[in-house]
């Protein structure tokens, strides 16, 4: 009879370990093989930005990092690259270079100049089966289309109105706001006050952006429009047909700036700096034409809410320009551009519309969002907000064809050329038509 000699103990447990060891490289194998599959899986998305002032900076990182948090396989980065003027280089070189951003944060007008670059995927097809496509406000469309086709998504939309400082206005006696441009010429001047009588004028009637910028052109426009101006006739989608010789809502506008500042009423901006507040929240002026954005940090640094906001004044018709920024997405992957658009659906979202709105002073781009319960008591407590929606109705779009920042460049140097009283407004439109003509022509 044969004993069957079985393992020892010590054999065994040494079988067991080897076994435990394999398992446990068997296991950590397919984890990091796990962990790699997924992290292969996530797209990273670069977002170019000039989010301003600060805290309306840090209101959108908020909503990015929610983005992100919601969505596991997509990340964000939003990187702020300047205010636009100082963006337009680096996006040209980007869109040049082959190294563009995923998506970009900027004002309609550059939509023209990206599209003759092919730089953009168009956004018709996706936008059709979207959703969010009926719940934008259809009034932003204009700055949405060219040449018959969607190329942007509006991020957020406003318009300019006049804020004012009520104690200063009840100082100077003056009980009614000004609804026509002569009404606000004769407040400027009231406005503008020895308050401490050491026979020096400390305080001045309203605050006019100097330089040649886009943000100075923005906040001139509606004064354009307002006596009657057009910068292009009928459906007109090119830089060739922009008239500014011989063009009178031009020639009115510019001169009604320059009766303000030979009036002594005005404080100038320091140059290209036309978006600052702090004369206004010191109290050194009493008027600054500027938008909801502003609305944010005016009631963190104004004592007791002392702002309120009126109309632009009216010189043959009412008006306003629109602003906002659109995004932008642009030509990169398939997966990358699907990535983009889900982003850019979130930012359309009655979500991040009205945590946008109630945190920034913006308008909403959603309607939907209007109609939340939140926003509508913010705009019972905020009645700033309602001048800037109500006047929505006379808003006008500028120009998004390609050649737009030529314009604006000579319209700003026809309205720094009138302010600084080196050339009358004719003069100054005909010199920057003459500099059009050679461009275009």
């Amino acid at each position: 009879m044969k004993f069957i000699k079985f393992p020892t103990y010590r054999f065994l447990r040494a079988r067991l370990l080897i076994l435990l060891i394999v398992g446990i490289l068997t296991l950590t194998g397919c984890q990091a093989i796990s962990r790699s599959t997924n992290q292969d899986k996530i797209i990273h998305l670069t977002l170019w930005q000039g989010v301003n002032p600060p805290p309306n900076r840090d209101v959108f990182q908020k909503l990015v990092d929610r983005f992100n948090q919601t969505h596991r396989t997509i990340q964000v980065e939003s990187l702020y690259v300047g205010q636009p003027d100082q963006q337009m280089p680096k996006i040209l070189s980007a869109v040049v270079g082959n190294a563009p951003p995923d998506l970009l944060w900027y004002n309609p007008t550059i939509g023209g100049q990206l599209v003759e670059l092919s730089a953009l995927i168009p956004l018709d097809e996706r936008l059709a089966t979207s959703p969010v496509k009926d719940e934008i406000d259809p009034t932003l469309f204009e700055s949405m289309e060219y040449q018959g086709k969607i190329w942007s998504v509006p991020f957020a939309t406003n318009n300019v109105g006049i804020y004012y400082r009520p104690s200063l206005f009840k100082a100077a006696g003056i009980t009614e706001l000004p609804r026509t441009w002569e009404e606000l010429r004769q407040v400027a001047k009231k406005l503008t006050r020895d308050t401490n009588g050491d026979g020096k004028i400390d305080q001045h009637g309203i605050f006019l952006p100097l330089g040649k910028g886009e943000f100075s052109v923005f906040i001139w426009l509606p004064f354009m429009w307002s006596g009657g101006g057009e910068l292009v006739s009928g459906h007109v989608q090119q830089a060739a047909a922009v008239k500014l010789k011989d063009n009178k809502g031009a020639i009115a506008a510019l001169q009604f700036w320059r009766n303000l500042i030979t009036d002594g009423s005005v404080v100038l901006s320091g140059p290209e700096r036309g978006y600052e507040t702090d004369n206004f929240i010191a109290g050194k002026v009493a008027m600054q034409i500027t938008g909801p954005w502003t609305l944010g940090y005016l009631q963190q640094d104004i004592p007791n809410g002392d702002f309120a906001v009126f109309p632009i004044p009216v010189g043959e018709r009412p008006a306003t320009s629109i602003g906002g920024e659109n995004l932008f997405l642009f030509k990169t992957t398939p997966e990358r551009e699907k990535a983009a658009f889900t982003f850019a659906e979130y930012v359309l979202s009655e979500e991040f519309q009205t945590e946008w709105a109630l945190g920034t002073g913006y308008l909403p781009a959603n309607m939907k969002s209007r109609q939340n319960a939140k926003y509508i008591e913010y705009v019972k407590e905020q009645p700033a907000v309602k001048v800037f929606l109500d006047q929505a109705m006379y808003g006008r779009s500028r120009p998004i064809f390609p050649g737009y920042n030529r314009i604006s460049e000579n319209i700003g140097r026809a309205l720094e050329s009138v302010m600084l009283g080196k050339s009358s407004p004719a003069q100054a439109l005909t010199q920057s038509q003459q500099r059009l003509d050679l461009i275009f022509k």
